[in-house]
């Protein structure tokens, strides 16, 4: 039991002394001239005495330190003053190529649009239509075609068959013209022959 505590012990007087050793040693490394600058003030702290006067107490800061330290400050004012117009113009500047590329993005938009909509369209007459209506419109077409086509076609057989029937009956006409010609050739011939007989009956009766 003694030599376990006593190995506690001992562990802990290391951690102690490393811990101690760590904060000496920032201490150590605290300065004007390096550092952010809460580590310089911590450097002036550390570096000021104190007194008392009256009752109050008092802070000495050595006069070239405190200069120091307010051109630090200056400095780092300066510096992040500076950063921040840097950041300011770099802000500006992606602002603007972002603006650009909006832009691009928004024509690219409009054109790839534009050409789906060519795409999916046809020029029917100089007006872009869809391939849907320009496909109703060719078929409608077509029928009206093919029921232009049907109703020539009917005329023409009509017709056709008008004129054959104008044919048939023209020569029937004509068959019934030459019979009646016939006829009355026939007819005038043999009246003028009886009249011829009746001339020759009259010259035998003188």
């Amino acid at each position: 039991m003694k030599i376990s505590r006593l190995i506690y012990l001992l562990i802990a007087l290391l951690t102690i002394n490393l811990n101690y050793g760590q904060e000496t040693e920032e201490k150590d490394k605290l300065s004007l001239n390096e550092g952010p600058i809460s580590t310089q003030f911590d450097y002036i702290s550390k570096k000021s005495g104190n007194y008392r006067a009256d009752g109050v107490r008092y802070e000495v800061v050595k006069e070239s330190n405190l200069y120091k330290l307010r051109t630090n400050v200056l400095d780092s004012l300066a510096a992040n003053s500076k950063k921040t117009s840097e950041l300011k113009v770099t802000i500006s500047e992606h602002e603007t190529t972002i603006s650009t590329l909006n832009k691009k993005l928004e024509e690219t938009t409009t054109n790839l649009t534009a050409v789906s909509e060519e795409k999916d369209s046809m020029s029917f007459l100089g007006a872009q239509v869809s391939k849907a209506t320009y496909n109703i419109i060719l078929w409608a077409i077509i029928a009206g075609l093919f029921l232009l086509l049907g109703i020539f076609i009917y005329r023409f057989r009509n017709s056709n068959i008008l004129t054959q029937e104008a044919k048939n009956n023209l020569s029937e006409l004509e068959l019934e013209y030459e019979d009646h010609r016939r006829r009355a050739l026939e007819r005038e011939q043999k009246i003028s022959r009886q009249l011829q007989d009746e001339r020759n009956k009259q010259k035998k009766t003188k």
